[in-house]
């Protein structure tokens, strides 16, 4: 889905094994996972073997059938991805059937695996007005918040950018999904705040998340531009923002969700001392 139908990037280096001399790394207070569609090229086993050597926690955006491999290596299904596709969301009524019969049983999957979330997605916009679809994703996702909250499972509506990678994407300020969030009000009803996305759409990342950690459930980080490593070849500093996010307590994932351009287990290495704070 999204950004992850994508293999690797044009003249992204193979990989090139595993970082087979890293050490486990301090745990910090941030628990840090990486999502899986980024390393394809790389069986989940050794990507899991890997990830808990570094000090990750969890892997995001996990088929169900792939949840037990995860687990084996002592991490978590971090955050359930939908099947249904990105432009058709919870802004149009007419979707609300559909997506409610796959939100239900990816929530009850999830509640039996301890799988702490799921994504939700607002859909494109169509012409239609904001105002509309917002009452509209809240209506649908209400009916599903008591199911949530019974289970332990938070829904999380994704925020994506609509200037490069999601064109006429709805949910795609924070105001937007922060609003929607308000009206599901539900302590299981949150935003997955993709970094990247908001750095394209608004900047002003460390402040936005501050003002807003209360409606946030989940994070995803990647480089701007071009959504690779967490480098000198982009904008944001990483470390302050990781900061930022443990110094207000976060007590949910921080996804590492960047397409490699170099040995994909080493900037995964790379990018996980950087966030270590």
């Amino acid at each position: 889905m999204k950004r992850r139908s994508l293999l690797l990037a044009a003249g992204a280096a193979p990989f090139a094994g595993l970082v087979s001399d890293a050490q486990p790394q301090s745990n910090g207070r941030l628990k840090q996972s990486a999502a899986r569609w980024c390393y394809r090229n790389i069986s989940l086993d050794d990507l899991c073997k890997n990830a808990a050597r570094i000090g990750l926690k969890g892997i995001d955006l996990l088929n169900s059938d792939d949840w037990p491999t995860v687990q084996k290596y002592g991490l978590v299904p971090a955050m359930t991805p939908s099947t249904i596709s990105i432009p058709n969301g919870w802004n149009r009524k007419e979707n609300h059937e559909k997506l409610e019969r796959e939100t239900r049983e990816n929530i009850e999957k999830a509640a039996a695996a301890k799988a702490p979330n799921v994504i939700v997605m607002s859909g494109n916009r169509r012409g239609m007005s904001d105002e509309e679809a917002k009452d509209n994703c809240a209506t649908g996702l209400t009916r599903l918040k008591s199911l949530a909250e019974d289970k332990g499972v938070t829904m999380c509506l994704e925020l994506l950018n609509s200037k490069v990678d999601h064109k006429d994407y709805q949910c795609d300020h924070t105001a937007w999904g922060v609003d929607v969030v308000k009206r599901v009000n539900s302590p299981r009803m949150k935003l997955l705040f993709d970094i990247y996305h908001m750095q394209i759409m608004e900047g002003d990342v460390i402040r936005t998340i501050r003002d807003n950690i209360q409606h946030i459930g989940h994070f995803h980080t990647g480089g701007v531009p071009g959504r690779h490593e967490l480098d000198d070849t982009q904008e944001l500093n990483w470390r302050a923002i990781a900061k930022a996010i443990a110094d207000l307590n976060f007590q949910g994932y921080v996804a590492h969700e960047f397409v490699p351009t170099r040995d994909p287990m080493q900037s995964l290495d790379e990018a996980v001392k950087l966030c270590t704070v």
